[in-house]
């Protein structure tokens, strides 16, 4: 309880009325340009956000534009401007970056980026930022879009059709400065975007490239590079993108959508180790690297027709095919070495993740005739995901080719009593899912054991429901429920099988890691106030954590609870041109990992984000605008036997400013601006014994940009 204190007390100086409920300025769901109501299609519904008993943020393109100038990617976005939303970890690997507490699914125009089978923590990076339009996020565990939003969903929706007849250019050129101005450190981007419409036809075609240099934290050192999970700094990504509709004359749209990305290190440098009792970070040098620098490829081609008006409803046929390569750097690693290769136990190798998923999405939404106060929808997902982890430098089989199926019929009601007083919505999905693994033989290190292949399957059906009321304009209340689901690393399982016998599917339980989200909200947005407020409790009965045991990986299914407490506010102040706002979240998790029936153990902090205030203040007058931003992470302490395992806290200022010209925006941004000296949350919490991965945060960065609209 004293967390939820702290945090009415930090945003109390913002509104003294209104302190307990606040909503950040930069995640409207209510109004856009047009005044209209907002409909988020990661919702699979066309009732606006308001109709509906979620918590759900918006960024906008504005909002998202400026962030990744501060920052410098979408999911650093998300994460500075959402409070629930942890640290991310400043490298290429999301892994351990949550949303309330348990992994987001990441997805494009509702196309799930995750690699189920075998993760491998890269779906923030399949797409450059310059071709996002607005960010979706749906707070809370459910499954609107299928397997993976145990924390919640991040929807990336991609820039629409121009919106006058003829061609349209948007450009972007950018310089990334590090303090001191050191070369070794400058980045530099470009972008262009060409749009054309003519009648029913139009279109949009564009590539972005940029550097990246080298990462210098708060007290000058150069940042030690990951070399196994891969790195943003001193690296290089390009990305190519098209997109073509046509409005067919019975009102349908028919729209094809295509983007490739990849991202891949310079390998200029190597780690250095750090020294943890010390405090002393990991480093860099410059250096070879050996084997093929870890790299990031994501591919992806949809086709989709939507009609508003069919049958007096709407129909939603989308269909689409999407691969993604992911390279890690390499070593001479025990788990590498094979006698029969190369006896001396000198063998360098390097593992690549590979993953296609080919999948297709239809619903229909309408009201019910005779009885319009009822909105169904129905419809159905299939996904089909194959996933292979080999080793590169010896095109050695590590994880098994594995063929996930996913089938999912689903159906959601929204019904308005009282005029729209009170809303009750609800559904269920049904999830028919199986894989198939052939028969494999793992590597020399975990004794070369043939491995009888297998079929394992599960089905479940899963609920939501939830209420809304409005007793006055402006003033909504709401609570839900709503389960989502995931399953256990498979891969990481299969690969480390020692027992001779062993058939996969007597060995591999498929069974769901079930997630329950219960969560009350209140908002206010009325006159110059926007506030917030919201508590929410997850629990998973089998949880999944993966646990070694005599050189074998296997899952234990333990029960995980979480709770935390969210707030937000903007407020537009009476000086013309400038709003300020706040946002505060806490969350708490336990497991019982002693397994003696007690769930009283703290989760680490690769699955809870530290407690955290948002303050921020915007200021636009004509051309001119401006924002200032601090994040403050606070202290935590977990119940463990490691004391190094506390996080300390540090907070963070960013700025912003931009004018418009004819000629186009220049803007100015500065992310650290302070130089804070930090540890990441992620190394300050996981793996405190290893202080070859033991690093610091960015230090203070400088940003020009110049986009021009033609």
């Amino acid at each position: 309880m004293y967390r939820y204190l702290v945090g009415v007390l930090a945003l109390a100086p913002l509104s003294p009325a209104f302190a307990q409920e606040v909503r950040p300025t930069d995640s409207t769901t209510v109004d856009d340009a047009g005044g209209s109501e907002i409909v988020v299609t990661a919702t699979r519904s066309q009732l606006p956000a308001s109709a509906l008993p979620l918590t759900i943020d918006v960024i906008d393109s504005e909002a998202l534009e400026r962030q990744v100038l501060v920052s410098g990617s979408t999911v650093d976005a998300v994460s500075a401007l959402l409070p629930s939303f942890s640290p991310t970890r400043e490298k290429l690997s999301g892994s351990g970056e949550s949303l309330r507490g348990r992994s987001p699914l990441y997805a494009i125009n509702g196309i799930p980026q995750s690699t189920p089978v075998r993760d491998g923590s890269r779906d923030g990076y399949t797409i450059d930022p310059f071709f996002i339009d607005r960010v979706e996020v749906i707070y809370g565990s459910n499954a609107l879009q299928g397997i993976g939003a145990t924390g919640g969903v991040v929807n990336q929706v991609l820039v629409g059709a121009p919106r006058e007849d003829g061609v349209s250019v948007r450009t972007l050129l950018q310089a990334t400065l590090p303090d001191g101005f050191d070369g070794e450190g400058i980045g530099a981007k470009f972008g262009a975007l060409v749009g054309y419409r003519s009648g029913n036809l139009d279109a949009n075609f564009g590539g972005t490239l940029e550097r990246r240099g080298a990462f210098s934290d708060g007290a000058g050192n150069r940042i030690g590079v990951d070399g196994t999970q891969g790195e943003i700094q001193d690296s290089d990504s390009w990305s190519v993108f098209g997109r073509l509709g046509y409005e067919l004359a019975s009102g349908a749209r028919f729209e094809i959508v295509a983007n490739r990305f990849e991202l891949e290190g310079n390998a200029h440098y190597i780690a250095v180790t750090g020294h943890r009792d010390a405090g002393i970070p990991a480093t860099s040098v410059r250096g070879d690297t050996p084997g093929d620098p870890p790299s990031n490829t994501a591919e992806l081609i949809s086709a989709s027709l939507t009609d508003t008006d069919l049958g007096g409803g709407t129909f939603v046929l989308q269909g689409f095919y999407s691969r993604t390569s992911d390279v890690f750097g390499g070593g001479i690693f025990g788990t590498f070495q094979d006698p029969a290769i190369d006896p001396t136990g000198n063998i360098f190798d390097q593992s690549a993740n590979k993953s296609r998923k080919l999948g297709g999405k239809v619903s229909y939404e309408r009201a019910l005739p005779g009885f319009e106060d009822l909105v169904l929808t129905a419809g159905f997902d299939a996904l089909f995901d194959r996933t292979e982890q080999s080793l590169v430098q010896t095109d050695r089989i590590w994880v098994p080719r594995s063929d996930f199926r996913s089938l999912a019929p689903f159906l959601q009601g929204n019904l308005a009593l009282a005029d729209g007083l009170v809303r009750l919505a609800g559904g269920l999905r049904y999830e028919n899912i199986q894989l198939d693994v052939g028969d494999f033989t793992t590597l020399a290190s975990y004794g070369s054991v043939d491995v009888a292949g297998g079929s394992p399957s599960f089905q479940d059906v899963l609920w939501n429901g939830g209420i809304i009321v409005e007793p006055i304009d402006g003033l909504r209340a709401y609570g839900s429920y709503a389960e989502g689901f995931t399953i256990a690393d498979v891969g990481r399982i299969l690969r480390g099988i020692t027992q001779e016998g062993v058939d996969v599917d007597e060995f591999l339980s498929l069974e769901p890691v079930v997630s329950n989200n219960r969560e009350l909200g209140l908002e206010w947005d009325r006159g110059n106030l926007t506030a917030s407020a919201g508590y929410f409790w997850s629990s998973s009965d089998l949880g999944s954590l993966l646990v070694l045991r005599n050189d074998v990986y296997e899952v234990l299914r333990q029960p995980i609870q979480i709770e935390g407490f969210e707030a937000s506010l903007a407020w537009k102040t009476p000086v013309p041109g400038l709003s300020l706002s706040g946002g505060y979240a806490t969350i708490e998790g336990r497991t019982d990992g002693d397994e003696d029936g007690e769930v009283d153990e703290d989760l680490d902090g690769a699955n809870i984000s530290p407690d955290r205030v948002n303050l921020a203040a915007d200021y636009k007058s004509g051309r001119f605008s401006a924002r200032a931003q601090a994040r403050f992470y606070l202290a935590r302490e977990f119940n463990d036997p490691a004391v190094d395992t506390d996080f300390e806290g540090y907070a963070l200022l960013d700025a912003f400013i931009a004018y418009r010209t004819d000629f186009g925006e220049f803007a100015f941004a500065a992310q650290n601006l302070t130089d804070e000296f930090y540890i990441t949350y992620d190394s300050d919490t996981v793996r405190v014994t290893d202080s070859s991965r033991f690093y610091s945060g960015r230090g203070r960065t400088f940003t020009l940009s110049w986009r021009g609209e033609f």
